[in-house]
């Protein structure tokens, strides 16, 4: 049986895993500090789009929900989407070639 502390982490993969094309690579890592817990979520680049959702609405949602989960069990939850790697650099590039085509 799973530790009732560790709700929000086995809540959070299951909504995740049933929105995305990849759930075999969802990952959620669970830290506790004296802020709170902080549940950062990793999955595929693919599937960011459907995480993210419209102008932001479906990790809104998912936020929220997993907000609730932690005020059931007396505790300050907070979800950190990370960034798929790359997705920084890509945009750099992207205005790097822009700006040679200006020479």
């Amino acid at each position: 049986m799973t530790d009732a502390k560790e709700n929000d982490k086995n809540f959070l993969e299951f909504i995740v895993k049933a929105l995305v094309d990849h759930p075999a690579d969802v990952r959620v890592d669970r830290k506790v500090d004296e802020m709170g817990v902080l549940l950062s979520l990793k999955v595929n680049p693919e599937d960011m789009g459907q995480i993210i959702g419209k102008q932001g609405s479906t990790a809104r949602a998912i936020r929220n929900l997993v907000r609730i989960i932690g005020l059931k069990n007396q505790a300050r939850v907070n979800l950190k989407i990370e960034e798929p790697a790359g997705g920084g650099p890509a945009q750099a590039k992207k205005s790097e070639s822009i700006d040679d085509l200006k020479l």
